[in-house]
């Protein structure tokens, strides 16, 4: 019997190891209790364990993905639940009407942290990106890893401070709580890349993505603003996500 337990552990532990090809921990350096959430890219992909949680100022939680998992983190602002028991945010709500967000997407504006991971001996890709507008600072940071691009990105300004009326959503208080992109306030193809603006040639930054782009460089403020924004790391690196960093 002790024989085969070993065999049937040793089993297991070849069969699941590199299941887990990356840790990605969440970190909350602001002041105020966050709710980032997950989204895992295509259509038939499985989401995460878990898809949205509660994160206390200054706590961290980490996440396991699988090997080559595409996705998404954000976090949620000003969340609570109502008397019926539905939860909602003030910012980048997913709509579940729960914590977590069972693969729905955060409401713009959302600040985003996108991830390609590859298979062992692969290249992960990694970027921020405001094309969806933003609500919190946040960075990306490779723990291990190598390349020449393999390093922390980030976005620390507080784009909210700088953001027109136009574009403004604003809370409770009337204070500006998270700032919309162009594409999502006008709806217009020069804006948002589509139509005859639905390539890198036709689809320049505008006066709109340019405020983005000042205050945090190294993020996507635009759908095809690929010059300095995307970043890589080869050896499997665990990697970072902070929240007002």
């Amino acid at each position: 019997m002790e024989i085969y337990s070993l065999f049937f552990s040793l089993t297991l532990t070849i069969l699941f190891a590199g299941i887990h090809s990356a840790t990605l921990t969440v970190k909350n350096n602001c002041q105020d209790t966050i709710w980032p959430a997950t989204l895992t890219g295509g259509t038939d992909a499985a989401q995460l364990s878990n898809t949205g949680f509660e994160l206390a100022s200054q706590a961290s939680f980490s996440l396991d993905v699988p090997a080559s998992w595409t996705g998404r983190i954000w976090a949620r602002t000003q969340c609570s639940s109502d008397h019926s028991g539905r939860f909602t945010c003030a910012t980048a709500d997913c709509g579940s009407g729960q914590v977590t967000c069972n693969g729905m997407g955060g409401a713009p504006p959302a600040s985003l942290s996108e991830f390609t991971l590859a298979s062992e001996g692969g290249q992960d890709y990694y970027d921020l990106s405001l094309v969806d507008g933003f609500n919190l600072p946040v960075s990306i940071t490779p723990q291990g890893g190598s390349g020449p691009t393999c390093t922390t990105t980030g976005c620390a300004a507080n784009v909210n401070a700088v953001c027109p009326s136009e574009l403004a959503l604003t809370g409770s208080d009337e204070s500006i709580i998270g700032c919309k992109s162009a594409c999502v306030v006008f709806n217009q193809p020069q804006y948002c890349c589509t139509g005859e603006y639905n390539s890198a040639d036709t689809c320049k930054p505008t006066n709109y993505s340019m405020i983005f782009k000042n205050q945090c460089p190294q993020a996507y403020s635009y759908a095809y603003d690929d010059g300095s924004s995307t970043f890589s790391c080869t050896g499997g690196p665990n990697y970072l996500i902070t929240f007002c960093p």
